[in-house]
């Protein structure tokens, strides 16, 4: 037997997804505390030189600080130091990445 609904889901486009990203990352900060171990972690992993990937972790982490608008200089900075508008700024991009990346083709092929 099959269900006869309206669909019970809506596809959002990458500025609906990343908006969204952006207000339940607010709501965690405020009702959940602060999450920013896990960005210092995933910096951490993505800036690590032993990883077979670094130099293409490493253009990755500068699109990321491209994007959210910090000056190439502090790229390299300790995540302690940016200020509270560029962790927000970081964050935002993240989420950005997120919302475009999940509507990337499924099945991808690389040619030969």
């Amino acid at each position: 037997m099959a269900i006869e609904a309206a669909t019970t889901t809506v596809p959002l486009t990458a500025s609906e997804r990343f908006a969204g990203l952006n207000h339940v990352a607010e709501l965690r900060a405020r009702h959940w505390g602060d999450g920013w171990q896990e960005v210092v972690q995933f910096v951490a992993e993505m800036r690590d030189k032993r990883d077979p990937h670094f130099e293409e972790n490493r253009r990755a982490m500068a699109a990321i600080f491209f994007l959210a608008k910090i000056p190439a200089t502090r790229h390299e900075s300790e995540l302690s130091e940016l200020t509270t508008d560029e962790k927000k700024a970081l964050i935002s991009a993240m989420n950005h990445f997120r919302a475009v990346v999940s509507l990337f083709p499924k099945r991808l092929t690389m040619p030969v």
